[in-house]
């Protein structure tokens, strides 16, 4: 593809964005699916572009006003070509020349737009605190007093691409022969700083045809979610409650701890109100050789959930990775910075506190009830754990420098406090938060 046939795909799907009712990635998938001749190069650098203009999305409506530019998505990206990515104006012209593939012609107002952006960079010294880091209003204050002097630099590092974290599969091999087998493939791996079994691709890496990929040897997930896994502890022998199983990635990271010579021991009992996503999680479980031990419940179904309602003082770990607003993963995901595709934060917070209440009569006392979030709002953390506290005296806070010795205190939110929060910045991870609960034995 020319350049400019890449600059009118951008164009193409960012119209599709504004007009779509899913988030950003099933768009761009549904575009790409349905034009197989674009290759995976123009791919890579497509999707590149539309996601970086849309992590600026603040600072380029906030130069749109301040240069009185037409609020279209061409005006964004000769903005963004020429703040972000350094274009001048020459080269611009030549990728909107009305060729077949390329997009039309700069008009008189778009000529002007560059005349006037010339010589500019991206943040400008008039420029509110809050635009330069993408901060959404509605979050400003709590993440400021979550933040206090970090704010900014917090914000600025989720603004950051998101590195590519492999799970490695311990019932089949481990780290260092994973490593081996993908530099073979031409994948250039390190061990990532925390989790044990987890590796973090040097550069963009391309996976699907790699052994280690095909063989089930490793699978995508951010280090941050496999540490919530880790954070549960699970023994080998352990009854595990995963709740909010979804596809399956942190059921297949508990398991990495309940092996014992690359043999699963135990059971873990996987549920989620989506039947559908539990049911491809199958040929996951299957492929990493770990269905023997996992029991599949969809809550979608009364039986299953009578089952739980009986299930009193059965887990040794219950682990809730609970519905939440996603506002740690505004790396990956930063359309969802600016639109809400799911239920309002109020009705999560709600839901959050029942899923606490209809798993808490499972745990064994002295066994762990782990909750998590994707989310950096107090409101759904902390929050959340001090009013379920208030509700569950039966329940205590295990600081996660006492349950974690060896790793604890570099996972808590500060000095001595004792959660996890994990964040861009200070882990290169998406923004998690856990809490380990304990049940007091009598």
């Amino acid at each position: 593809m020319t350049p400019g046939a890449r600059l009118k795909a951008v164009l193409d799907i960012l119209d599709k964005i504004d007009h779509s009712r899913i988030p950003m990635d099933g768009t761009v998938g549904d575009y790409m699916r349905f034009r197989r001749y674009i290759g995976s190069k123009d791919r890579a650098e497509i999707v590149e572009r539309l996601y970086n203009m849309v992590r600026a999305k603040a600072r380029l409506n906030w130069w749109m006003d301040h240069l009185s530019a037409p609020d279209t998505n061409r005006a964004r990206a000769i903005l963004w070509m020429m703040l972000g990515e350094n274009m001048d104006g020459p080269r611009l012209e030549k990728m909107f020349n009305g060729g077949k593939y390329d997009p039309e012609e700069l008009n008189d107002d778009e000529l002007k737009l560059i005349r006037a952006a010339t010589g500019h960079t991206m943040n400008h010294p008039d420029m509110p605190e809050a635009i330069r880091v993408e901060c959404p209003p509605q979050h400003e204050d709590a993440l400021r007093a979550l933040w206090g002097a970090d704010f900014a630099a917090e914000m600025e590092a989720m603004l950051t691409s998101a590195p590519l974290d492999l799970r490695v599969n311990l019932l089949a091999t481990d780290r260092d022969a994973v490593r081996a087998s993908l530099a073979k493939d031409g994948v250039e791996v390190d061990d990532a700083p925390l989790c044990p079994w987890t590796l973090r691709a040097r550069n963009k890496a391309f996976l699907s045809k790699t052994k280690a990929y095909t063989k089930g040897h490793v699978e995508i997930q951010d280090e941050g979610s496999q540490l919530i896994a880790y954070l549960c502890d699970a023994k080998p022998g352990a009854q595990v409650l995963d709740y909010c199983a979804g596809a399956g990635g942190k059921t297949l990271a508990l398991i990495n701890a309940m092996q014992v010579e690359r043999r699963p021991k135990g059971r873990i009992v996987a549920m989620d109100l989506e039947e559908a996503r539990l049911e491809r999680a199958r040929p996951r479980f299957r492929r990493a050789h770990a269905s023997d031990i996992i029991e599949i419940r969809p809550l979608s179904d009364e039986r299953h959930r009578k089952w739980l309602r009986r299930q009193k003082e059965t887990f040794d770990v219950v682990l809730t990775d609970v519905p939440c607003s996603g506002t740690g993963t505004w790396r990956r995901n930063p359309d969802t910075r600016w639109r809400a595709f799911g239920p309002s934060l109020d009705a999560l917070v709600q839901t959050q506190a029942e899923i606490l209440d209809k798993v808490a009569g499972a745990v064994k006392p002295g066994g762990r009830l782990v909750y998590a979030t994707c989310s950096i709002l107090p409101r759904e953390n902390e929050d959340q754990i001090e009013a379920f506290l208030a509700r569950h005296p039966d329940f205590e806070i295990w600081p996660i420098a006492e349950a974690l010795p060896d790793m604890g205190s570099k996972l808590a939110a500060k000095p001595g406090a004792p959660f996890m929060r994990l964040s861009p910045r200070r882990h290169n991870t998406d923004g998690f938060f856990a809490a380990i609960l304990r049940r007091k034995t009598a």
